[in-house]
């Protein structure tokens, strides 16, 4: 993980300075990564829902190629 440093600018003010720091936690994917080690999961179980997550984006990926097509 890495850290995130952000210098504070008095012209800005506190609340685009926040807004400025949730931006960059999201970019950095901090919270993704605290939500994913908040509770322990097994090793079976974290390769089956990455699995159905790639099954997942493989069928979004399809219908929206043959929406294109069918448009033409």
């Amino acid at each position: 993980m890495q850290n995130i440093y952000l210098k504070v600018d008095e012209r800005f003010g506190v609340d685009k300075t926040i807004k400025k720091f949730k931006r960059m936690c999201d970019n950095f994917g901090v919270v993704k990564e605290y939500r994913s080690r908040k509770e322990y999961k097994k090793p079976s179980i974290q390769k089956l829902e990455k699995a159905e997550a790639a099954e997942k984006r493989r069928r979004k990926t399809s219908t929206k190629t043959y929406r294109t097509r069918t448009k033409i």
